[in-house]
């Protein structure tokens, strides 16, 4: 069982130590089921399935994921934008929502790939 983001900005966070330690179901448990995901070169994920895949050809080489400065998570009621600036000045965008529970989940994902060493 995956730790469940308690805040928003966790999503991130979480997105960082799964991909680099190559947790394919790990990133997709940070996505609702009707999720969508861009890489910002085009490609886009639609749904669990289509992420799961584009997860693991993203991480098949093994890239290693910086951590990332994060803002601070914009939140109105259930809805949160969150952003992260990598170390190579890319910025992320993403959408998460309040999940049931209290945990966060994306929605949207918008980032690049330009952050992989």
């Amino acid at each position: 069982m995956h730790k469940p983001a308690n805040d928003p900005n966790d999503l991130e966070k979480y997105f960082v130590e799964r991909a680099n330690t190559g947790d394919v179901e790990g990133l997709v448990a940070l996505y609702e089921p009707d999720a969508i995901v861009s890489d910002g070169e085009g490609e886009v994920a639609i749904g669990l399935n289509q992420i799961r895949e584009f997860f693991i050809k993203l991480i098949a080489n093994r890239p290693q994921f910086d951590p990332s400065v994060q803002a601070e998570a914009l939140c109105s009621g259930g809805i949160a934008l969150t952003s992260s600036r990598t170390s190579n000045g890319d910025i992320t965008a993403e959408i998460a929502r309040r999940q049931p529970d209290g945990s966060w989940l994306w929605i949207v994902d918008q980032f690049t790939l330009g952050n992989k060493n």
